[in-house]
């Protein structure tokens, strides 16, 4: 199915997660008989409404039970659904990794995570509410297919995928409302594979999430300056696409990864440990937060206290750059 650039802008003023619910979910439920919607408690503000009104035998609200729902998540996948699970990504990947680890990637289950507020989107609401070292927990646990879109487009596309493949996903969902586009015209979404975004020819800039478009505008402002930076969008942090990131490693003089998440066990690092089998690769710079947790406020503040501002990824990439010179 293709979409128009109007229905991508109506996306992207749904955010995320409305996208992804509000759209995708209903077109799953319409194909497929065997689907089953969970949530723990998050029907109003995932946008859930529309779903559970048209489909109220293939959704369930568990209530504030996570762990819970998990479980009840499995024995549903088990039982031959296709299953969507979904609360707040600290949720799912703090409160509820030992059932992740036990049900879905050890038994491998056709469970679909989608872990909404990740990063600092719930920013005002505090590190409670956080998800800034998900990708960490949840990409050392075996068989999970781990996804982080960029946009509502990319959101919608990566449900459609998970949809029509068996076992265990994570679905990472970082942008509110009016989520910023970065697809503004369809695409065909391929998991496991970097997308190029922006040519450039000195600095390969590897990021994800809402990192991305943030990234496209450093990457601009860079090229003013006379840094050509190339952007590529990582929307599966696992399965790594590693011949992606051989020829990145082959062309570019300095690599730089942006992610709204802890730089320990994250994006940057699992580019890092690919990085670490070959020989003669570019040194590679990570943004994120660093080891620390900043002061709750708007998204935005928070992004200030950790420098990934587009303002702030351009002085540090220009810095590195000066250092390669």
């Amino acid at each position: 199915m293709k979409y128009t650039p109007a229905k991508i802008k109506m996306w992207a003023r749904m955010g995320q997660r409305g996208a992804l619910f509000g759209v995708a979910m209903p077109d799953i439920a319409e194909r497929k008989d065997h689907v089953k919607l969970l949530t723990a408690d998050l029907t109003l503000l995932s946008g859930m409404e529309r779903y559970a009104k048209k489909y109220p035998d293939k959704f369930l609200n568990v209530g504030i039970a996570e762990q819970n729902m998990i479980g009840v998540a499995a024995g549903l996948a088990m039982d031959g659904y296709c299953v969507f699970a979904s609360t707040y990504a600290s949720f799912i990947a703090v409160r509820s990794l030992e059932q992740v680890r036990q049900n879905l990637a050890h038994m491998r289950c056709n469970v679909k995570l989608v872990g909404s507020s990740a990063g600092t989107a719930s920013a005002k609401s505090g590190i409670s509410h956080w998800a800034t070292e998900d990708l960490a927990f949840i990409r050392a646990l075996p068989n999970l297919t781990v996804l982080s879109p960029a946009d509502s487009l990319e959101a919608v596309k990566a449900a459609e995928w998970a949809a029509d493949m068996e076992g265990p996903v994570y679905i990472r969902l970082s942008g509110g409302l009016s989520c910023p586009i970065v697809y503004k015209e369809d695409y065909d979404f391929v998991p496991g594979k970097l997308v190029e975004l922006r040519a450039g020819e000195e600095v390969a800039v590897i990021t994800t999430g809402l990192m991305v478009s943030e990234s496209l505008q450093a990457a601009a402002l860079l090229e003013e300056r006379g840094i050509s930076c190339a952007v590529y969008n990582m929307h599966t942090i696992k399965p790594i696409d590693k011949e992606g990131l051989r020829e990145i490693f082959a062309r570019f003089r300095l690599v730089v990864t942006v992610e709204e998440h802890m730089v320990t066990g994250g994006l940057g690092s699992a580019v890092a440990e690919f990085k670490a089998t070959l020989p003669n690769t570019p040194r590679q710079v990570f943004l994120g937060f660093q080891d620390a947790f900043c002061e709750a406020g708007t998204q935005r503040y928070v992004w200030e206290q950790a420098g990934l501002t587009d303002a702030q990824i351009v002085e540090h990439i220009q810095k590195e750059w000066e250092r390669e010179a």
